[in-house]
């Protein structure tokens, strides 16, 4: 995992005023450290007040290539411009250098009373490597801020992708559940069952965990095991009970979370494919396990010998492309098809989901592809 850090010290221009403080703070206390240790002829105090005053120096030559030059030029592709821009700038720092020390500096000295020292106290050439070398490191930091912004926006634009396609996979699955339970229950009531009221209750329940519950990230496994016992009570009815079901869910399942919708589609598959006039005792066997945050599900049935699978049909097409978004490499789908049955294995590592952090400070992208959790500016 790859992540980008975001300060709101760095980058809030709630603390603009207080970063540039900051920095120049900074940058005196180093120079003047680096000229004593140079062996200047000053004391640090003394290096530190003549820093202090090339500040504004350094402010007048550096401002203008971090807020001109590098975001209208070098930001926008105009590297030639950019590069003859700089160079424009520096051979033009040399004049402006020398009239900032003839007309501000000097007799700022001289009303500070340091004229004995100044023919010694940093000559020309050492303020001009100063002016340059501190606006470099504001270019620098300026690159910086600048690429961690467009990084985010960026991210920002995956993020808005990745979830607009999972809500549009996820409700090609709402209507195509509706669709085939509405049709139950359109068969009872042709025939005033009745069982017909209970049925509705049951599908009431179905769309509520639709409407309502699938609009999380994650519902508690628990919930989505009950709801899929559900659909398997309206599709035995509908069958009149001609199929043989096994449900067996390990006493530990239940309490993880999952993203919603993922194993109905393959209960539905089991049930479109499982019940035929071919078949002479059709059956379904679902195996539910949880062992260590690894969910183990796994969903036989019986078929026709002339019925053959593809994995490009709409409902396993669209678990597979949940999963890929959701548990990308943290999950199996193994699909057998056998002459005269089916079996559907899917395991999940429930704790490898895709998941956006309550914390908006970072940013963490997966380094395979556009899969990551991506944040708001």
């Amino acid at each position: 995992m790859k992540s980008i850090p975001y300060n709101n010290f760095i980058f809030s221009s709630r603390y603009r005023v207080w970063r540039h403080i900051a920095y120049w703070t900074f940058q005196i206390f180093i120079w003047a450290a680096f000229w004593t240790i140079m062996g200047e002829p000053a004391s640090y105090p003394e290096q530190l007040l003549n820093v202090a005053m090339w500040v504004p120096m350094f402010i007048v030559f550096g401002y203008p290539l971090i807020y001109i030059a590098i975001p209208h030029l070098l930001m926008k592709g105009e590297y030639l411009q950019f590069f003859l821009t700089v160079l424009c700038w520096s051979i033009a720092g040399l004049y402006i250098n020398n009239g900032y020390r003839t007309y501000v500096f000097i007799p700022l000295h001289h009303s500070l009373g340091l004229d004995d020292r100044l023919p010694h106290f940093l000559p020309l050439s050492s303020c001009y490597l100063s002016m340059t070398t501190s606006a470099a490191w504001t270019m620098i930091i300026k690159l910086y801020q600048l690429w961690i912004v467009k990084q985010r926006a960026w991210m920002k634009m995956q993020w808005e992708k990745l979830t607009t396609e999972l809500q549009l996979l996820k409700a090609q699955v709402h209507p195509h559940f509706l669709f085939n339970t509405l049709n139950s229950i359109y068969s009872f009531s042709l025939k005033n069952s009745s069982k017909t009221p209970g049925l509705i209750l049951k599908l009431s329940s179905l769309l509520r965990y639709m409407l309502y519950d699938c609009k999380a990230e994650k519902v508690h496994l628990e919930k989505e095991l009950e709801i899929m016992k559900n659909y398997i009570d309206l599709e035995k009815e509908r069958h009149d009970n001609q199929m043989e079901i096994s449900w067996n869910v390990a006493s530990n399942a239940g309490g993880e979370l999952i993203a919603p919708l993922l194993l109905l589609p393959l209960i539905e598959n089991a049930f479109k494919h499982g019940v035929s006039k071919d078949i002479e005792k059709s059956w379904l066997a679902i195996d539910v396990m949880v062992k260590q945050n690894v969910l183990k599900c796994k969903i036989a049935n019986s078929k026709s010998e002339n019925i053959f699978y593809h994995e490009d049909g709409a409902g396993i097409s669209n678990v597979r492309k949940r999963l890929d978004f959701i548990y990308r490499d943290n999950y199996e789908l193994k699909l057998n098809d056998e002459a005269n049955f089916f079996v559907a294995s899917l395991q999940i590592n429930l704790g490898k989901a895709l998941h956006i952090p309550a914390n908006k400070q970072t940013l963490t992208v997966k380094s395979k592809g556009a899969y990551a959790t991506l944040l708001s500016l």
